[in-house]
């Protein structure tokens, strides 16, 4: 625990920062992440203290993606970042195709040690080509790792695994969380990819998400609570590798099950979530079937009245668990 206090937006700094200092090897590129700052300040004034280490790259999402591939493959340790992980789309051949792919290709004599950080999901105006939340796309290709973080500590800390592992990894920073703030340890901890965090305790039913709706999920469990009704919330912080037995014995305890995210529902993580209990034994502890909110299978709208209209919001989960429970 400590008193120290950081915005996301600088955790994910700090990790970096930290990460660069210790090793030569890792370089950060993108676009206008030197003076400018990145789209969304997170670099901000890194290219001070590194250098030609903090690289602005063309408009060209594919080249610099791949370029970073290439220098991961011979030893570098590459962070990229993508504007807007919308833009994923226009390099998904190099992710997909060989950056997931190198490591078992050539029969684990290769690593692709590369981050790539993005800004995701919607709730800034930026309508449907920059606001979408593509995890599940992710999550379907073997080789590559997909993390979430919901807070500032987990942002740094996560990042560090990320950075620190020797696969590709894809990190995911929804953007309306930058400017939250929160605790957030000085010391160059890790906190481990792949484990769910129970920021929640209770009886009744059992929460499950991640990233920007983590918050929702928290203030509609203090609502709950003053009716009467208690509820586990698990963070699962990592999507892929997932930390399902979380999930499972949280279920075992509570036998009800509501999972929450920010994603359309159509194809979304929940799915994967709920077969994870329902392929169990932890099946046979539901009272009720599994509910999933998400965001409505639309395009993600320019009206900041019809965005906001689009996602669960905390009166909807708290309402979907009183429906299940009683």
């Amino acid at each position: 625990m400590t008193d120290r206090m950081l915005t996301y937006r600088e955790a994910v700094r700090e990790a970096m920062t930290q990460a660069m200092r210790r090793d030569p090897e890792i370089v950060v590129m993108g676009e206008d992440i030197g003076i400018y700052q990145g789209s969304f300040g997170v670099t901000g004034q890194m290219y001070k203290e590194f250098g030609d280490r903090i690289i602005d790259t063309p408009i060209s999402e594919s080249a610099f993606v791949g370029c970073a591939i290439g220098a991961a493959m011979e030893g570098m340790r590459p962070i990229v970042e993508i504007m807007f992980s919308d833009f994923m789309t226009v390099c998904w051949d190099m992710l997909v195709n060989q950056a997931a792919k190198m490591h078992f290709m050539f029969g684990g004599k290769l690593s692709v040690p590369m981050v790539l950080r993005t800004a995701a999901g919607s709730g800034t105006g930026a309508s449907a080509q920059h606001s979408q939340s593509l995890e599940a796309m992710l999550c379907h290709v073997p080789g590559l790792k997909v993390v979430a973080p919901s807070t500032p500590a987990d942002a740094k800390g996560l990042l560090l695994a990320a950075i620190a592992d020797n696969n590709p990894v894809i990190f995911l920073e929804q953007k309306t969380l930058y400017p939250t703030t929160g605790p957030v340890p000085e010391a160059a901890d890790p906190v481990p990819l792949g484990k769910a965090a129970t920021l929640r305790k209770g009886t009744d039913c059992t929460i499950v998400s991640y990233g920007r709706m983590v918050p929702r999920c928290l203030k509609a469990a203090d609502m709950l609570e003053k009716q009467g009704i208690t509820v586990d919330v698990i963070d699962l912080r990592t999507l892929l590798p997932m930390d399902k037995d979380a999930v499972r014995r949280s279920v075992k305890k509570t036998g009800h099950l509501v999972i929450v995210h920010e994603a359309v529902k159509t194809g979304g993580l929940g799915g994967e979530i709920a077969a994870a209990v329902t392929e169990s034994d932890a099946f046979y502890a539901l009272k009720a079937p599994v509910a999933r909110l998400a965001s409505r299978d639309v395009p993600v709208p320019f009206s900041p009245v019809l965005e906001e209209g689009v996602l669960p919001d905390e009166a909807a989960i708290a309402a979907t668990v009183r429906q299940l429970v009683r």
